[in-house]
């Protein structure tokens, strides 16, 4: 008779779901469920370290009515946008902001401020706000990460504030690298960064992170017919990014000194095998022109002959994008450089003066 007591006392503690001295945890706010893999481990503590640092920017244009000639503010959009520093500098794309006259930017906690614009280089789609705020301690920046070391299928995230009222996260993946895309100055930018995360208009100037939650690119652009996400979005690599921001909010705009070329990206370099940067097309009447250095050309049949590939600047070495241009910071307009560059299996020097690029 105790046999058969005990029994049903165990099926009935095993029918409740019950567990005999191991009473049921209540997690704590910031911990996670013990049963998410480790890659949505690593999503959702890389979104609650960043979304912090994303903000949302409203664009308002002031207009005078025709009949009344009063002054009112007339929206014209609104974007994404990353804090830089806790100086209330504020990264966007250039687009989100332009033609605006009035500028508001409200923080993760949704308090708004206004904001001055600092700068703006349509050529690369990237702009400067600053807002003022009493407590800087409270902005949390975003983590600059490196263009360099990015692989196609790698991890990355896309954080923005459509609508002003939260954040909002997709994931995906590096869909391809050395893209170009169009800004709104028509000109190319160089080195994108595609992917498969969802970029919506909204998202335009939000944060685009890898794994570890460092910054790679600005989100910028959508490939599209409707307007709305197809799987294709671009960003401003974050190489492009450390170069301009810091001339924006120095200078108000971006000055820099160059060759007068237009270069091959890095990843067709590397599937070539060349250490270097490929020159892709050298402008009739620039520096690099008077100096006479070549670009690649093309035949009938599609068979590329590569250009000179600029392989040093001065005592730097340049193994990439990215070294050529940070050696290129280094000057300014006006300034004599010797160029390294191998040309037909030889290397060379020339010295050039350098010219100032937009």
């Amino acid at each position: 008779m105790n046999r058969i007591s005990n029994r049903r006392a165990i099926l009935l503690v095993l029918a409740l779901g019950l567990t005999i001295g191991h009473p049921r945890q209540t997690l704590g706010e910031d911990q996670l469920p013990p049963f998410l893999l480790e890659d949505e481990r690593n999503t959702i503590e890389i979104f609650r370290e960043q979304s912090d640092a994303v903000v949302f920017i409203r664009n308002s244009e002031l207009r005078r009515q025709m009949f009344s000639r009063n002054v009112m503010e007339v929206p014209r959009g609104s974007g994404s946008g990353f804090v830089w520093d806790n100086r209330g500098y504020i990264v966007t794309n250039y687009h989100v902001i332009q033609g605006g006259d009035q500028m508001s930017v409200t923080l993760s906690d949704g308090t708004e401020h206004d904001a001055r614009i600092v700068g703006g280089d349509a050529n690369k789609d990237l702009a400067v706000l600053k807002i003022e705020v009493d407590n800087p301690g409270r902005l949390t920046a975003v983590r600059l990460g490196d263009s360099k070391d990015l692989l196609v299928g790698q991890k990355v995230l896309a954080i923005g504030n459509p609508f002003g009222l939260d954040q909002t996260l997709t994931t995906g993946v590096i869909s391809a690298l050395g893209r170009e895309i169009r800004s709104v100055a028509n000109t190319t930018i160089s080195d994108v960064v595609q992917t498969d995360a969802s970029i919506n208009p909204g998202n335009s100037g939000g944060p685009l992170l890898d794994s570890r939650g460092y910054l790679i690119g600005v989100n910028t652009a959508i490939y599209s017919t409707s307007g709305s996400s197809v799987g294709i979005g671009f960003a401003v690599p974050v190489s492009t990014v450390k170069r301009i921001v810091p001339q924006l909010i120095e200078f108000g705009k971006a000055t820099r000194a160059g060759l007068g070329v237009s270069l091959l990206g890095d990843d067709l370099a590397r599937r070539w095998g060349i250490q270097g940067v490929i020159i892709q097309e050298v402008q009739r009447g620039s520096a690099a022109d008077r100096a006479g250095l070549q670009g690649s050309t093309q035949d009938r049949r599609g068979r590329v002959r590569v250009g000179d590939v600029i392989i040093g600047i001065n005592n730097s070495s340049v193994t990439n994008y990215d070294d050529l241009y940070t050696a290129l910071d280094k000057h300014r307009p006006g300034d004599k450089v010797t160029i390294r560059y191998v040309r037909d299996d030889r290397e060379k020097e020339v010295m050039i003066k350098l010219q100032q690029i937009g």
